[in-house]
């Protein structure tokens, strides 16, 4: 996890440097590019299937995938780093919320205090009172808020397909639906700047392989911690790099955001083993 926390941060340091002479939907489409360039051999060398019979669905995760995708750069690019990854830390509490609506998911009130904490940690940072609030950090938490959508689409997914057959759809779908929206801002990148896009296509490939294979082998609430050092890692080099002070504002929601992410997560772990207990045959699902 660790690693794959590496990889993320330094894909949005990748992405900040690209959007100095690159659209959005262009830095987008390379990502995917890339991206998919480094997976196939992965997933070839993994003897991965292809087969599925959810193409449609595919098809939808991928469109607001690419929703997600294209507003969480746009605010890697025009915010401070260290408030736009704050921002997208809140889509677990969005997931929680979709849950209950999409998948009809029993949530307590325990679990609803900690998405009303980690809430009040959003608003923290975005400070909508002060005249420091930008509407750009709205578009952060519209990232999130699409972020969930998938999340909770993928868990549909998986209960059908395993985890690679997911990741090559979705890259194989994204591609040209990014490509779409890049052609209307298209500039034939130059010099240096290809380096940064296939560094992005590859630390956002490599990131999220490390992620879903962390996940197989640990606990969410193990794991959550360790996934937030891609704050300080994006704070400092946002610093050195782009000259960026850490608002004290930030520091703050971040850490409510976490706290509230923790808790939540150890709840999803205790509730889990508690359902394994009670019904293994059920929780023995391939991809549950």
């Amino acid at each position: 996890m660790l690693a794959s926390t590496t990889f993320f941060g330094l894909m949005a340091v990748t992405i900040r440097i690209a959007s100095a002479s690159l659209p959005t939907f262009e830095i987008a489409f390379f990502r995917n590019s890339f991206g998919l360039l480094a997976l196939l051999p992965v997933l070839w060398l993994g003897g991965a299937s292809l087969h599925t019979r959810q193409l449609p669905r595919y098809l939808l995760r991928s469109a607001i995938g690419i929703g997600s995708m294209l507003c969480g750069f746009w605010a890697i690019g025009h915010l401070p780093l260290s408030q736009a990854i704050s921002l997208s830390y809140s889509t677990p509490l969005f997931v929680t919320i979709a849950a209950v609506f999409w998948l009809g998911e029993q949530v307590h009130h325990r679990r609803w205090a900690a998405v009303i904490v980690g809430f009040l940690g959003v608003i923290v940072i975005v400070r909508p009172w002060s005249s420091a609030f930008s509407a750009g950090s709205l578009v952060a938490v519209l990232a999130a808020v699409l972020s969930a959508v998938v999340a909770i689409q993928i868990k549909q997914l998986s209960r059908v397909d395993p985890a690679d057959t997911i990741v090559f759809y979705t890259y194989a779908f994204w591609v040209p639906l990014s490509l779409l929206p890049a052609l209307f801002v298209w500039q034939w990148p130059h010099g240096m700047a290809w380096l940064w896009l296939v560094l992005t296509g590859l630390f956002g490939t490599g990131g999220q392989l490390l992620w879903t294979r962390a996940l197989r082998i640990g606990d969410v609430s193990a794991l959550t911690p360790i996934s937030f050092m891609q704050l300080p890692l994006v704070a400092v080099a946002g610093y050195l790099l782009f000259d960026e002070s850490i608002s004290r504002w930030t520091v703050i929601g971040a850490a409510i955001i976490f706290a509230a992410n923790a808790y939540i997560a150890r709840r999803e772990v205790l509730l889990s083993r508690k359902s394994a207990t009670a019904a293994p045959t059920e929780a023995a699902k391939p991809g549950e």
